[in-house]
């Protein structure tokens, strides 16, 4: 993807004159404006890349079609007819959602203002106001920026009003996960404005909603990223704390799993967030106390066929298994025989295979017990056989390397197994390929009895060895 930009009306020039100084149709037209852009380098994923409408008998410019129904909601909005403003918001909402583009454009012009104006008028129409936060939810998407201090107070206060009503509650926890996702001055405003109870409140109030639960466990998640580029240092590490510890969320989210039990999507869901709140000894040892590693572990063994299911379940485990007394707890569940079994069936996706061998690598370190029980159930294998189906994935190659030290470091004897297996040229061809792997594959060699070379460089100088 190209790094430049250029504005929308850039874009509509160079199609219009395609039409008329080259006679291109449309079509035509608009597929040369993309390849002529694209070919120098332009980023166009938030232009609209349609044409205009000629102008009209007035003289006044066309506009692409999201603008003109921003202008007929706008009118909606000002003239207070809400019959036409709830007609209007379906539509804009609809066309909002197509693509990023979209609703990028109709951002640039105002599109947020007119939307936040709905839902104030549309304030006491619960039907209506749902329209409202349909549409402002679809506009925020990808544009968290749009939001202001007055829209953040309206979401808050909307939740805390219809917090029995799972529609109204699921579309304003919508709206605050894609205002709150890769910006962290609104998480930080939300979070100071009362958001966490909130949310866990949602979970607790809707623990039969898996829709509601869903996004109400994925929106807590988002409290606790740290992927705001603009931001050297997040709060994430105290969001999730608060969440724990002032909001009971581990209890909250454990205790949901057992409405959904057949419901994947929705444990997933659960498990990813439980990963992200696995911060402190405290917490891992606190999810293994409330029952949540034995629901982890049965819906690894149940969705073993679901990749996605796999991969957020085997983040968890690899989280909880931060805590010494936790990796004992998951042995003992038998999960190293089901993650083994997971990037076996899974060798081709090379995350199942990154995540699988870092929950293995987690299990096995300061434990030579549980180095026997991964060797003994083939972890050491499906590592090198991920490690030889991913060449090219470097956080495959890590994992597997750190893997492979862990099980010897204090368990020598398992350096023969392992080297018969081919493990050396695989780990040495990780080196070489991979500059970030050069330190953990050189520490795996040591530590299974190979010789490394250290690959120094003469720079010319005395006493300047470049490695």
């Amino acid at each position: 993807m190209g790094s430049k930009q250029i504005a929308q009306e850039t874009f509509d020039e160079a199609v219009q004159e395609n039409i008329v100084e080259f006679e291109m149709d449309p079509e035509e037209a608009v597929r040369e404006a993309v390849q002529q852009f694209e070919s120098q380098g332009v980023d166009l994923s938030n232009i609209v890349k349609a044409v205009r409408q000629p102008a009209s008998e007035n003289g006044q410019k066309q506009k692409h079609a999201i603008l003109l129904t921003l202008d007929s909601l706008g009118r909606a909005v000002a003239e207070a007819d809400l019959a036409e403003m709830a007609e209007q918001l379906v539509v804009f909402t609809d066309q909002c959602k197509e693509q990023l583009a979209f609703r990028y454009l109709a951002g640039q012009n105002g599109a947020y203002s007119v939307v936040f104006s709905a839902c104030q008028l549309a304030s006491g129409d619960r039907d209506l106001m749902l329209k409202a936060f349909h549409t402002l939810s679809a506009v925020l998407d990808g544009q968290p920026d749009l939001l202001d201090s007055a829209g953040q107070d309206l979401l808050l206060q909307t939740l805390k009003e219809y917090r029995e009503d799972a529609e109204m509650t699921l579309a304003g926890i919508r709206c605050i996960r894609h205002a709150c996702l890769k910006h962290e001055q609104n998480r930080q405003d939300f979070v100071k404005g009362g958001v966490l109870p909130l949310l866990t409140g949602a979970i607790i109030q809707h623990g039969d909603s898996a829709d509601v639960v869903r996004t109400a466990s994925l929106a807590l998640r988002i409290m606790t990223f740290d992927d705001d580029i603009r931001v050297p240092f997040g709060h994430a590490h105290d969001h999730a704390k608060m969440i724990v510890l002032e909001n009971d969320g581990l209890r909250v989210l454990i205790e949901a799993a057992k409405a959904f039990t057949d419901n994947s999507s929705v444990l997933s869901e659960l498990c990813a967030t439980l990963s992200r709140l696995s911060v402190r000894n405290e917490f891992c040892q606190e999810i293994v106390d409330l029952g949540g590693l034995n629901f982890m572990v049965t819906l690894l063994g149940d969705c073993i066929d679901h990749p996605d299911v796999v991969k957020q379940v085997l983040s968890a485990i690899r989280a909880v298994a931060g805590n010494d007394d936790v990796k004992d707890a998951i042995v003992d569940a038998g999960a190293t025989d089901l993650i083994v079994l997971a990037i076996s069936h899974h060798l081709a996706n090379p995350q199942i295979c990154e995540q699988g061998c870092a929950a293995l690598c987690m299990l096995a370190l300061r434990k030579p017990e549980n180095c026997s029980v991964i060797m003994e159930g083939g972890g050491a294998l499906a590592a090198l056989q991920a490690m030889k189906a991913h060449p090219r994935e470097v956080a495959v190659q890590k994992q597997a390397c750190m893997l492979i030290r862990n099980l010897v470091s204090r368990s020598r004897d398992f350096s023969q197994p392992i080297l018969e297996m081919g493990a050396e040229n695989l780990i040495t061809e990780a080196r070489a390929t991979h500059k970030d792997c050069d330190d953990v594959a050189k520490a795996a060699l040591r530590d299974l009895g190979c010789k490394v070379e250290l690959r120094e460089l003469w720079t010319g100088q005395k006493g300047s060895l470049a490695q």
